[in-house]
């Protein structure tokens, strides 16, 4: 009877003492954040493209922020990378390896239970130390054992939080995977379609330099050129022509890293042609104290933070003793006939308390880690937070002044063709010669291109900004786990 109210005294006891939790509280650190970007949106966003400032009853990006561009597309690749890109893959499952974890460790909060039946033959040797004389004996037993760890001061409870914190931090690192590469491929997209564009112009130059050079041989023909002059025509052509060859370089690479981003070999995947014209989106960029809500890499280091302080309890639960209550009962005969006869019976209970006397400071040194460790990921944690902003307010100032470059560069290039069809008409009638033809030409072929990649640079610019506000990602995305 009184090794039953000891048993029952130990259960209360531990019950009672599982509510203590040893360790820091974790506190989010705050974040300083502008009332608003200082960067203001371009003269005429709306029509232009570019970016537009928080407005009352503003909606944030969409998950699917790549239907901004109303592109169909791209809108059919981007679906493609969550289901064939294997980082992201591999992303995924590190994420489902973590939440896993989550019920190895919760599974330690409950008795661990186990039977472990075994039958033997025995012989006592006749030359024992006893002095009793040699004998055989078989041994039947049934045990099962019943074992329970307090968790006295919260050091497993600590641990299943840390899971817990660690899982929300790979499925944010999984948002963030998902994000870069989908990212990187409207990017890689835009790429090529632009330079379908530099290809587009190449092409018309080349059939005019064409034209330009069979009027300079008829010319000649009619003794009013002279010979340079159709060379000079000859080399422009063939130099064009072979810029235009160039172009393809690097299309069929941007197309090659597309496919690898969809899960595709470069052999299977072809992408269609298409010269990029329409000018970027309006994007709503939402207030500076919304962007940390609303970026999974800068959730993915809170979670981090958040589990490094469990660690700090973590290890201070081992300056307090562990307290083990464990039972066996089972059946033991030493013949198979009474084996399960309650004769048979076998039980033992009883609790046991685990402290550490001296260890040569190597508790202490795990709690000078634990802390160590908790500073490194708060200023990891405060490095990315400025990374957001200055990405934010990078592609805010990229989108305003390329803008602004390109309607000037818009007016440079029709000067420059104005610039070419006038020297064309006083070459034909004969008032200079091809060499000016020739400067205008190259200065007019040097600002169309120009302004097609500036169109791209804006593209660009447009996708890494959307990237940066987190592309429609928030922390209620978060599982909760």
């Amino acid at each position: 009877m009184k090794g039953k109210l000891g048993l029952g005294a130990s259960v209360i006891l531990a019950a009672l003492l599982t509510s203590c939790t040893v360790g820091p509280k974790y506190t989010k650190p705050s974040f300083p954040a502008a009332p608003s970007y200082s960067e203001q949106p371009p003269q005429n966003f709306s029509e232009a493209g570019g970016w537009k400032p928080a407005q009352p009853g503003d909606t944030h990006l969409r998950p699917t922020w790549w239907e901004i561009f109303n592109d169909p597309q791209l809108n059919e690749l981007e679906v493609l990378v969550p289901k064939a890109n294997p980082t992201l893959s591999s992303a995924e499952a590190s994420f489902r390896q973590a939440r896993a974890l989550i019920q190895i460790n919760k599974s330690a909060l409950y008795p661990t239970i186990g039977v472990a039946p075994s039958i033997s033959a025995n012989r006592i040797s006749g030359n024992n130390p006893t002095g009793v004389p040699g004998f055989q004996y078989g041994l039947f037993s049934m045990p099962v054992n019943v074992s329970f760890d307090a968790d006295l001061w919260g050091r497993i409870r600590r641990t299943i939080a840390t899971a817990k914190e660690q899982t929300q931090s790979a499925a944010a690192d999984v948002e963030n995977v998902k994000l870069e590469l989908q990212s990187e491929l409207a990017v890689d997209y835009f790429e090529a379609r632009a330079l379908d564009r530099q290809k587009q112009i190449l092409d018309d130059t080349v059939l005019a330099f064409r034209k330009a050079l069979q009027l300079t041989q008829n010319r000649f023909a009619g003794g009013v050129a002279s010979k340079a002059e159709v060379a000079q025509a000859q080399t422009q052509l063939n130099q064009t022509e072979a810029q235009d060859i160039d172009v393809g370089v690097a299309r069929r690479q941007f197309e090659h890293a597309i496919a690898t981003l969809v899960g595709q070999t470069p052999e299977e995947f072809r992408l269609e042609t298409r010269p990029l014209t329409e000018n970027p989106p309006a994007i709503p960029v939402g207030l500076p104290s919304e962007l940390l809500e609303r970026r999974p890499d800068v959730a993915m280091q809170e979670r981090l933070m958040a589990a490094a302080n469990e660690q700090i309890g973590i290890a201070r639960t081992a300056f307090f003793p562990d307290l083990v209550l464990s039972a066996t009962a089972g059946f033991s005969s030493g013949n198979i006939s009474t084996w399960f006869s309650w004769p048979s019976r076998v039980w033992a209970v009883g609790p046991q308390v685990a402290q550490t006397i001296f260890d040569a400071g190597r508790r202490r040194a795990q709690v000078e880690n634990a802390l160590a460790g908790y500073d490194v990921t708060v200023s990891n944690y405060r490095q990315t937070a400025l990374a957001a902003f200055q990405e934010v307010e990078d592609n805010l100032s990229s989108l305003r002044i390329l803008e602004a470059e390109s309607a000037k560069q818009h007016e440079a290039t029709a000067a420059a063709e104005n610039s070419l069809q006038l020297s064309l008409n006083r070459y034909k009638g004969g008032l200079v010669t091809y060499l000016e033809v020739i400067t205008a030409q190259s200065i007019a072929l040097t600002n169309e291109r120009t302004e097609a990649d500036l169109l791209r640079r804006r593209m660009d610019a447009s996708v890494l900004l959307i990237k940066a506000l987190g592309g429609g990602w928030d922390l209620s995305k978060l599982p909760n786990v």
